[in-house]
């Protein structure tokens, strides 16, 4: 029997659990709740992880040794915190080898067969990882405004409501923001999407939803403005980790993904491959497989070949069709 192993991905809305085998062959997979250590504490996170984990066991009939975990995780942003959760992984016996990383490093690994180059992700928030060829590790804090971060779902949604709100009153220029984020949330004003989230009526999280409206609203100069910014900041991100790492003037993947990155707007991918062309020899690459793709690519290892590795995405983007 080939060896198995489990690939996670958790993240602060859901969590996915994989089952699988080195020659790339999907036995089982299940999908949890939220994995929110740095909210529930690590043993909270990991008994409600272990019922998943036993579920995709179960269902596959699985009751012996896995030979290896994966864990792309989040509540991992800071050095210590990694450590405390690799600890509290192994503790549980799921695995004989076990890799536990924060929840970024899934993005590069699905986008990078050998597992080396910059990820940038952008979804709900935005951060960056890279590793090179020699091992060295490039990250950020991403702990939003307070560690310098910018350009995630949430910070481009309230970005918008800000300028539709000051088009409306006259503090800014007009913008067609000012429509089309009333229009979203079906009230008449921007103001009154302002007022609904200040009584509770709307909660604020609402407002990364708005980010699919922006890129529809190019022609305006307001609008514009916002997407330049977001490819600034994916390029400062990117480019920084690039430079840490050396490898500036080397071709290197630059895997970008996330709900925001992943939609592949042409305007803001176009600003962003100017971005990087200036400065680096990046290959840019968007990704869209699940981020438990990156997690199961990771256990195969960089030596599985790209028959194995497409045998196995094929069977999680069947599963994700469903």
């Amino acid at each position: 029997m080939n060896e198995l192993f489990l690939a996670v991905d958790g993240g602060n809305s859901k969590t996915d659990v994989v089952l699988g085998d080195l020659a790339g062959t999907i036995h089982a997979r299940a999908r949890g709740g939220s994995f929110r250590p740095q909210v529930t504490g690590v043993p909270a996170a990991l008994d409600a992880l272990e019922t998943v984990v036993a579920k995709v066991t179960a269902s596959a009939g699985q009751a012996g040794y896995i030979d290896g975990l994966s864990a792309f995780v989040a509540g991992a942003d800071l050095p210590h915190e990694e450590a405390a959760l690799q600890t509290a992984f192994v503790e549980r016996g799921w695995a004989r080898r076990v890799h536990v990383a924060n929840d970024t490093f899934a993005l590069l690994h699905a986008g990078s067969p050998n597992g080396t180059g910059v990820a940038v992700v952008c979804g709900t928030g935005i951060n960056c990882v890279g590793i090179g060829p020699d091992g060295a590790v490039a990250r950020f804090p991403a702990l939003g405004a307070l560690s310098g971060d910018w350009g995630g779902g949430q910070d481009i949604g309230t970005e918008m409501l800000w300028h539709a709100v000051r088009g409306e009153d006259g503090r800014g220029p007009r913008t067609a923001l000012t429509a089309a984020v009333a229009s979203h949330f079906g009230l008449s004003t921007a103001l009154d999407v302002t007022l609904a989230i200040h009584t509770g009526e709307l909660a604020d999280g609402e407002l990364r939803t708005l980010a699919p409206a922006l890129f529809a609203l190019t022609d305006d100069p307001v609008a514009r403005s916002v997407v330049d910014r977001q490819a600034d900041e994916v390029c400062a991100l990117g480019l920084a980790a690039l430079r840490r790492l050396g490898l500036e003037r080397t071709p290197t993947p630059v895997i970008l993904g996330g709900g925001v990155l992943g939609a592949a707007d042409p305007y803001l991918l176009g600003r962003i491959t100017e971005g990087f062309a200036r400065e680096s020899r990046a290959e840019l690459r968007v990704v869209t497989e699940p981020p438990v793709a990156g997690a199961a690519l990771h256990a195969l290892g960089a030596e599985a070949g790209t028959v194995v590795r497409e045998r196995l995405l094929e069977q999680l983007r069947a599963a994700r069709m469903q």
